[in-house]
C-alpha cells in the first residue's frame, strides 16, 4: 500500500516535471527574434541594461504625462479641435502604455505610474486656465514641447538599445510622436 502512494506519488512528480521540460522546450523553440528574445530573457533571468530600462522607463513616463494632459483638455479645452487632439493623445498614448507596461512586466521593470514633478507642475498651471488661453497652454505645451522632447528622447534611446523587444517599442512609437508632433504644429493657436 506504502509503495503504491509512493509510485503515484514519483508518477505524478515525474509527470509534472515531463510537462514543464516539454513546456520549456517549446518556449525556445523561436517564432520570432521578439518571442526568443522573451523566452530566453525570462528562462535565463537576464536583467535588462541600465539604458535599456531607462529606455522603457522613459516612454511609460512620456506616455503617462500625456494622456494626464490630454485628460484635462478633454474637460477645459474650448476648441473642438484641442478637444479632438485631446482624444487622440489619451486613445493612441494609452495603447502605446499598454504596450510598454506588458513587455516592462514580461522583463521585471517596475514603471512609474504619475506624472512626473515638471508635468504635475504644467496640469496645476493648466487648471488655472480656460478658454483660449487654455487651449493655447495645452497645445504649446503637451502638444508641441513634450512631443519634440519626447521624439528627441525616443531617438536618442533607440540608438543605445540592445533589447529587441524594447528597439521595437521605441521603433514603433517614434512615427506615432512624430505624427502627434506634426499634427500640433498644424494646429498653431
Amino acid at each position: 500500500m506504502q509503495k503504491s502512494k509512493t509510485l503515484k506519488g514519483l508518477l505524478a512528480i515525474s509527470a509534472v516535471v515531463a510537462m514543464c521540460s516539454s513546456v520549456g522546450v517549446q518556449a525556445q523553440t523561436p517564432a520570432s527574434p521578439a518571442q526568443s528574445s522573451s523566452a530566453g530573457q525570462s528562462a535565463s533571468g537576464t536583467k535588462l541594461s541600465a539604458g535599456d530600462e531607462k529606455a522603457l522607463k522613459d516612454m511609460a513616463q512620456a506616455n503617462i504625462n500625456e494622456i494626464a494632459a490630454a485628460k484635462i483638455a478633454l474637460s477645459k479645452a474650448s476648441s473642438d479641435e484641442v478637444k479632438a487632439f485631446a482624444q487622440k493623445m489619451v486613445d493612441d498614448h494609452g495603447a502605446a502604455l499598454t504596450k510598454v507596461q506588458t513587455v516592462a512586466q514580461q522583463k521585471g521593470v517596475k514603471l512609474p505610474t504619475e506624472p512626473d514633478a515638471k508635468h504635475k507642475g504644467v496640469a496645476a498651471r493648466l487648471e488655472k486656465q480656460s478658454g483660449k488661453a487654455f487651449d493655447k497652454m495645452y497645445m504649446e505645451n503637451a502638444g508641441t514641447k513634450d512631443h519634440k522632447m519626447v521624439l528627441s528622447t525616443l531617438q536618442s534611446d533607440a540608438k543605445k538599445i540592445k533589447d529587441p523587444d524594447v528597439k521595437a517599442l521605441a521603433d514603433a512609437h517614434t512615427p506615432v510622436v512624430e505624427q502627434h508632433l506634426k499634427s500640433a504644429q498644424a494646429m498653431s493657436m
